[in-house]
């Protein structure tokens, strides 16, 4: 039987004539991005669209720039050769990802995993196989379950996988990144809550880039999730367009506070294939935390992250604290390597 969430998902906008039709456009440059990059975007999410170009118009209308793309590799941040099991990204020494789900409630242009959410032939990884692997390394104390979206399994195999991860004793923390509370409120429930509050400590990173994302059933879901005694944590990333800007930022900052989210990362845009329309200049990134800083309360402040090609681990970047060589940004991974970054 189908929950309600999942009827809200299955009317998802997923067709470009009916996106065409809806946002009076044209549906023939739809239709050939969405032969390379899937198109999902739920009904609630494409209300807050209040004109062309807007920030939730950029994040999931498909555009024709994600086809105009030669400079950048499809997996940066070298994930499938950190995959000693397909599906399972071990980048740090007490830490992995596990890949859980292949699909979202909305697909973002902007998503670091292009190459494989949403796409029918990206399979996702054996449960088997990756809870081996987690057993034999005592080494790995936290577990952060991604995607797609994790929130998007049923609650029953959801509780099946935390309730194997705590089985494994050297495992102490287990997270989980969902868009969920953004792009589909519905799905965070009271019982989804009490079923991810039996196993605590779990700790929720959420992805809100935008003021206008904070709306009453967002809200809502937050509430439900912070009262089941889950922390909330925030990842954005900053968006050419949609949020770049210290007064956009501030405003999302202090949203988040007011329904108990904590401003965790800002994420300087990956140098994803099919991305580049949206990435910033790092000096953009500073600005904005320079002008956070002194000026909104410490809790409001992320932390302004690079995550380095390669697979070298993400590096916080700080205002007069980025070392400049001939034109060139060095930054130092969290193993001591100088990285030169390719800054615009």
């Amino acid at each position: 039987m189908k929950h309600d969430w999942q009827h809200i998902l299955a009317d998802s906008v997923t067709s470009p004539e009916e996106l065409g039709e809806i946002l009076s456009i044209d549906p023939e440059p739809l239709k050939n991005v969405c032969k390379y990059y899937p198109m999902r975007i739920t009904r609630s999410y494409l209300g807050l669209i209040s004109g062309y170009g807007d920030p939730v118009w950029l994040q999931s209308v498909p555009a024709l720039p994600e086809l105009d793309e030669s400079l950048y590799p499809d997996d940066p941040l070298n994930e499938e050769e950190l995959s000693p099991v397909s599906g399972l990204i071990h980048r740090y020494p007490d830490r992995v990802v596990w890949l859980v789900s292949n699909v979202c409630a909305v697909y973002c242009r902007f998503c670091m995993r292009k190459r494989r959410v949403g796409k029918s032939n990206c399979i996702v990884a054996a449960k088997d196989d990756v809870l081996s692997y987690i057993k034999s390394y005592k080494e790995i104390k936290d577990v952060t379950l991604s995607g797609g979206d994790p929130l998007l399994l049923p609650d029953e195999t959801l509780e099946e996988i935390l309730s194997d991860l705590r089985k494994i004793d050297h495992v102490e923390i287990i997270r989980i990144g969902t868009r969920v509370p953004v792009t589909l409120p519905e799905r965070v429930t009271p019982e989804l809550a009490s079923l991810l509050s039996r196993y605590n400590p779990i700790y929720i990173n959420t992805h809100f880039n935008h003021p206008v994302e904070v709306t009453e059933k967002s809200k809502r879901a937050c509430a439900i999730l912070a009262d089941a005694g889950i922390p909330l944590g925030n990842q954005t990333v900053l968006l050419k367009g949609v949020n770049d800007t210290p007064e956009t930022m501030i405003a999302l900052m202090r949203k988040l506070l007011s329904i108990r989210v904590k401003p965790y990362y800002l994420h300087h845009m990956d140098m994803v294939k099919g991305t580049s329309h949206f990435r910033t200049t790092v000096s953009c990134g500073l600005s904005i935390i320079k002008h956070m800083r002194g000026y909104v309360s410490g809790l409001a402040v992320p932390h302004y992250v690079i995550d380095l090609p390669g697979g070298k681990g993400k590096v916080p970047i700080l205002p007069d604290a980025a070392r400049i060589e001939n034109g060139k940004l060095m930054l130092t991974t969290f193993k001591g390597e100088i990285v030169e970054y390719p800054d615009l």
